[in-house]
């Protein structure tokens, strides 16, 4: 196996606070069979203090018409995915997305133009559950596609004789310029600098991973950008229908790393994708989102 491979898994099997694996295994049991492998990521990887934060999580199942009792989902799910829902368990609150195996492994591949998964997945996450042995060993494949697709699609855009550290935040900062994000600019750079040591450990594996899928025709970040832009409103209108509290997450995110103060009107929470509509210009011109 290779290097990165082994890399990914080691990190995937990290331990986590036990209310998070409880919280993945609660995930899980509410799609029953069809449930393959739950990965937690993003923030709060870092804190030890989880209450009062909004956990976020992928389960990744075997197939849509499987995974849901209403047909519509499915289907939404596979047109525009991923699916994302709000879930609270044993005090704690979470999101979830879901991805099936085959999309999972395709959006963190180079044939993906949107850096929407592969970016979040170049980034440390831990596998919290899975089904059996096969289903983890597929997840690990699939995570250990995205750093070497970030960094491949990066070297298109960015001076390929930079230091590591420099690759990665200028390849991060890539991939929020190609979505609607409440974070600040730096965001990028906190990224790397919060743990440099993992990624510069992950560069040369990285790259080397990507070299041996050989070289590609990459899209330009200013297409990436277009179009990861109009797939974030999709993906918004989507949510108006899927996510409970959908308005009031998206404020609170908003607030908490753009550092605004939106207070929501009772029609806005009550309509949260014309409460989207309604904030996106006044939020674009205090580039409070990007």
């Amino acid at each position: 196996m290779s290097q990165l491979f082994e890399l990914v898994r080691a990190e995937l099997e990290q331990p986590v606070d036990p209310r998070v694996s409880a919280m993945a295994a609660a995930i899980a049991g509410r799609h029953g069979k069809a449930a393959r492998a739950v990965l937690f990521y993003g923030s709060c990887l870092r804190e030890s203090q989880l209450d009062g934060l909004m956990l976020d999580f992928y389960l990744i199942v075997s197939d849509y018409r499987a995974a849901y009792d209403r047909r519509w989902l499915a289907t939404a799910n596979r047109l525009i995915p991923p699916n994302v829902f709000p879930f609270e368990h044993d005090g704690l609150t979470a999101k979830y997305a879901v991805l099936s195996e085959a999309d999972f492994h395709r959006l963190n591949g180079p044939e993906t133009r949107n850096p929407s998964v592969w970016a979040r997945f170049a980034q440390p996450s831990r596998l919290v559950w899975s089904s059996d042995v096969a289903a983890a060993g597929r997840a690990v494949a699939a995570v250990a596609r995205a750093a070497p697709t970030l960094l491949s699609a990066a070297l298109a855009e960015l001076p390929n004789d930079q230091p590591p550290l420099d690759l990665w935040r200028g390849a991060f900062a890539l991939t929020y310029s190609a979505e609607l994000r409440a974070e600040k600019k730096s965001k990028g750079v906190s990224v790397v600098d919060a743990d440099r040591a993992r990624y510069e450990r992950f560069t040369a594996p990285a790259l080397a991973a990507a070299r041996a899928e050989g070289r590609r025709r990459h899209a330009s970040w200013r297409r990436r950008r277009l179009e990861g832009k109009a797939l974030s409103v999709l993906r918004l209108a989507k949510a108006s229908a899927t996510f409970a509290g959908g308005a009031e997450y998206i404020a609170w995110k908003i607030n908490r790393h753009a550092g605004t103060d939106i207070v929501l009107k009772p029609w806005q929470r009550r309509h949260p994708l014309l409460a989207a509509i309604s904030l996106a210009p006044k939020l674009l011109r205090s580039k409070a989102i990007r």
